[in-house]
């Protein structure tokens, strides 16, 4: 069974992913697009939608309320 993450590591997780995948995945949606001929701006855009989209399902579980209030967290705000 798989250990569930704290919201701290889904940050520092979400920040990674963010700062480093992200640009990777960008060069390398790039690279394969210029590998063909340039495709009609429509099928070109599609392309890129499609790939942005599946990009970020493996991702979901992680970003998913990372910008929310820790609810572990003491907040002596009152």
């Amino acid at each position: 069974m798989a250990r569930k993450l704290s919201i701290k590591a889904r940050r520092r997780l979400s920040l990674l992913i963010l700062l480093v995948g992200l640009p990777g995945y960008i060069v390398v949606a790039i690279t394969l697009v210029g590998l063909f001929d340039r495709p009609s701006i429509l099928v070109e855009l599609a392309i890129y939608v499609g790939l942005g989209i599946l990009w970020a399902l493996p991702f979901r579980r992680i970003f998913l309320g990372v910008g929310k209030a820790d609810p572990n967290e003491d907040r002596d705000d009152v």
